[in-house]
């Protein structure tokens, strides 16, 4: 068994604990919240890295399984926090923001890379398509919700129901397009990525024994929530220092730190013009947060006596709706190139100053 610091991103685990020690010692909560922010990358990278590793030797369904439902452990932890501390706003931003975040920064720097390292980058339109269709049927999903509420919010208990209706629909659908992959024998989006140094080397050999990567899996998990708990304490703080709305770090930063060690891989395949994996990355991260987490985090509300309906204001709808078109556009002719690329990006920074200079008022949902 070997353990090697071979990803830089590992060394910045210290930041994590001093992050922690930091809020304990009560520091300008500007500062708990950077590094909170930063220390939480190595953290989910290190979940990422061992859900790989034990994938491997379950097998490619059960290691799909797996990643599916440990893919976004870190963004679940932050967002459990953020419910415990009733702030459903942030959560709900953070689910538009995962979305939008995969379909154009991630997707974009991916085909930016890729395509002026590779040229004109190809893949398989099939897969690329179909993921893209469910994607926007799972917008579609979680827009009705938002459209039919104003005609149910005088019924409470209705509303409640109508939602959690909602959820259990989106789940039945992810679990559906999981078994349509294992069946279909298309390569599942949610499967572990093997990096490879050359075409003749296509499988990746488990480096960690079974114990070890148990125990960097809990381990990171565990400290993936003691520094979640730290990052959400210092959002209310540092929203009045700034001058920021809590809706804009939901919708930009935390998607950024809870998605960042997957965001690189998508890019990383890119680059070594292995476009499928990068799109099914992108895309099967954004399915993952639509029909999985979004319906999972109206239950999980409920244990905190919270109620996080699946209602999102106009804006967030605009968006979510316009970037599920655009990444359906771009799968559909299984193609790509850097200037698609650059587009999907200046789309992202467009959006990222909207909702920046949104004030806190508009930006709540209804």
């Amino acid at each position: 068994m070997k353990f090697r610091l071979s990803n830089r991103l590992y060394y910045l685990v210290i930041v994590a604990a001093v992050a922690v020690i930091a809020d304990l010692l009560g520091a300008d909560p500007i500062i708990v919240f950077v590094l909170s922010a930063i220390g939480l990358i190595p953290l989910a990278k290190l979940i990422g890295d061992a859900t790989e590793e034990l994938a491997l030797y379950t097998g490619p369904k059960l290691g799909g399984l797996l990643n599916a439902t440990l893919g976004n452990a870190a963004e679940l932890i932050i967002a459990f926090f953020s419910i415990q501390a009733g702030l459903l706003d942030l959560v709900r931003a953070s689910i538009t923001g995962s979305i939008i975040g995969n379909l154009l920064l991630v997707m974009g720097a991916s085909l930016l890379l890729g395509g002026l390292k590779n040229g004109t980058q190809r893949f398989d339109r099939r897969t690329a398509g179909l993921n893209a269709t469910l994607l926007v049927l799972a917008v579609i999903a979680l827009a009705i919700p938002s459209i039919f509420d104003a005609g149910i919010a005088s019924a409470p208990a209705a509303e409640l129901l109508f939602n959690e209706g909602v959820a259990v629909v989106l789940i039945v659908l992810y679990i559906l397009s999981v078994v349509y992959s294992f069946r279909s024998g298309k390569p599942d989006p949610h499967a572990p990525i093997a990096e490879s140094s050359g075409p003749e080397e296509e499988h990746h050999k488990p480096k960690w024994t079974v114990r070890f990567t148990v125990i960097v899996l809990v381990l990171a998990t565990l400290g993936t929530a003691l520094v979640s708990e730290t990052l959400v304490g210092a959002v209310e703080p540092v929203t009045e220092q700034l001058g920021l709305t809590e809706f804009f770090l939901g919708i930009i930063i935390i998607p950024l730190v809870g998605n960042i060690a997957e965001h690189l891989v998508a890019v990383q395949v890119a680059i070594k013009n292995k476009m499928e994996l990068s799109m099914a990355v992108s895309l099967g991260s954004s399915l993952q947060i639509a029909l999985l987490v979004a319906p999972l985090l109206v239950f999980l509300a409920l244990l905190f006596n919270q109620r996080l309906l699946l209602v999102f204001n106009t804006y967030e709808l605009v968006v979510l709706l316009g970037t599920a078109i655009i990444a359906a556009f771009i799968a559909q002719d299984g193609e790509s190139n850097w200037l698609e690329g650059a587009m999907l990006i200046a789309v992202y920074v467009i959006i990222a100053l909207a909702f920046l200079f949104l004030p806190a008022a508009v930006a709540h949902p209804v």
